[in-house]
């Protein structure tokens, strides 16, 4: 196998092992922190908590771009998440929520 094959791979196998973090889902919404825009949500169905800071993530509410506040009024949110532990200002968080799509009425509480 020529060395230009073998970087090849060897780059798919690091995006491959990169992108394993990064998973997409439904989430129940517990619980919104609008001064830290820090998220508590539990999957769906196996009730995994995790604590997201979502002060970089995209939101859209019915395809349409949505504030952060706005989140409040729903009790079940589609996330793009990362989850990679660290701190934020001195509160340990889960991950990073990427994007946060909210698709239907029947999400509202």
């Amino acid at each position: 196998m020529s060395k230009s094959k073998l970087w090849i791979l060897a780059g798919l196998l690091a995006f491959c092992t990169v992108s394993l973090a990064v998973e997409s889902g439904s989430y129940r919404l517990l619980s919104v922190s609008d001064s830290e825009k820090l998220i508590l949500v539990s999957q769906i169905p196996s009730k995994t908590k995790y604590l997201l800071d979502a002060a970089s993530a995209k939101i859209m509410v019915d395809e349409k771009p949505a504030e952060f506040s706005q989140l409040k009024e729903f009790s079940v949110i589609q996330v793009k998440v990362d989850l990679r532990k660290s701190n934020r200002n001195g509160v340990d968080v889960d991950g990073a929520a990427l994007e946060i799509r909210v698709s239907n009425a029947e999400s509202r509480k």
